[in-house]
């Protein structure tokens, strides 16, 4: 059974949780992306939950703009600083002065997570990543890669004004059409599309806010910023052991992204995964949960 709860974090943000699994048990959390939320996590909760799958505390938030989350209007309360900091205090909460046994984390999830881990290292025992782009090779491929910068180009739509209500008109058709470009997503049934609108139904500006506040989305015509930006080596740095699960036929993240990574991340484990778009964790719920399972 996945348990939900409203999480009161010490600095004045709230996240709407979901877990299973008994409290005191290492703790295994996970980061949805865009457009998500932590319900798409239920499957995994469950899973590694069991104790012949390890018997962990599973825990999933809402992250900041979405769902029963917190909703903060303004868009600097989006920048990368404050997203890292709600999981931590939420980790601090759930997992005490233990570190996760591991972060696991998607598309924004990921975002937040390299930061993370990044930053405060010692919060956790493992990160595992899946289809999110390191900041560093993104950033280098959002500025040299034709193909990239291509593929990214949604980014600057979903800063627009306008775009919460064009996504959330007829339905959300539009916001649906980004699971369905690549092969029919089969995963998608009545069921969990019903649970999507759930989610969207409290608003979609929050989760746009994180494109809104990132620096790192392409140049607009005349505009130079990106080629300005530098990000140190120090803020790139991930010390601790890394898994990286891709699905190979993701059209908006592109797995040139991948290379040189050995640079930032010295314990990586890097598995590619065939005939699978962005929503692997949805197309191959089984290999992603293997491929985990090893990793921990």
């Amino acid at each position: 059974m996945v348990e939900t709860w409203q999480q009161a974090l010490p600095h004045g943000i709230q996240l709407s949780c979901r877990a299973a699994g008994p409290k005191g048990a290492p703790v295994l959390m996970f980061l949805h992306g865009f457009p998500e939320a932590a319900f798409v996590w239920d499957d995994m909760l469950l899973h590694f939950s069991k104790p012949e799958n390890g018997g962990y505390r599973c825990v999933a938030p809402n992250l900041r703009g979405y769902e029963k989350s917190s909703h903060p209007t303004e868009v600097s309360a989006y920048r990368a600083k404050f997203l890292v900091q709600d999981i931590a205090a939420l980790i601090q909460i759930e997992s005490g002065t233990s570190p996760l046994n591991a972060l696991i984390a998607h598309d924004w999830g990921g975002g937040v997570a390299w930061n993370l881990a990044n930053q405060m290292p010692d919060v956790m025992r493992k990160l595992v990543i899946i289809n999110s782009p390191h900041p560093g090779t993104f950033l280098r491929d959002l500025k040299d890669n034709s193909a990239q910068i291509a593929a990214s180009a949604y980014m600057n739509y979903f800063c627009e004004p306008q775009a919460a209500q064009e996504l959330s008109a007829n339905e959300f058709e539009k916001l649906f059409a980004f699971f369905e470009k690549g092969p029919q997503p089969i995963w998608l049934t009545p069921e969990v599309k019903a649970k999507y609108k759930a989610a969207w139904s409290h608003g979609l500006q929050g989760g746009l806010n994180f494109y809104v506040a990132s620096p790192l989305k392409p140049n607009q015509a005349g505009q130079q910023d990106l080629q300005n930006l530098t990000l140190p080596d120090n803020m790139l740095r991930i010390s601790i052991p890394t898994l990286l699960l891709w699905g190979m036929q993701d059209v908006a993240l592109l797995p040139s992204l991948n290379e040189g990574l050995d640079a930032y991340i010295p314990k990586l484990t890097y598995v590619p995964i065939a005939n699978a778009t962005h929503w692997v964790v949805h197309e191959q719920p089984e290999r992603v949960q293997r491929e985990i399972t090893a990793f921990l």
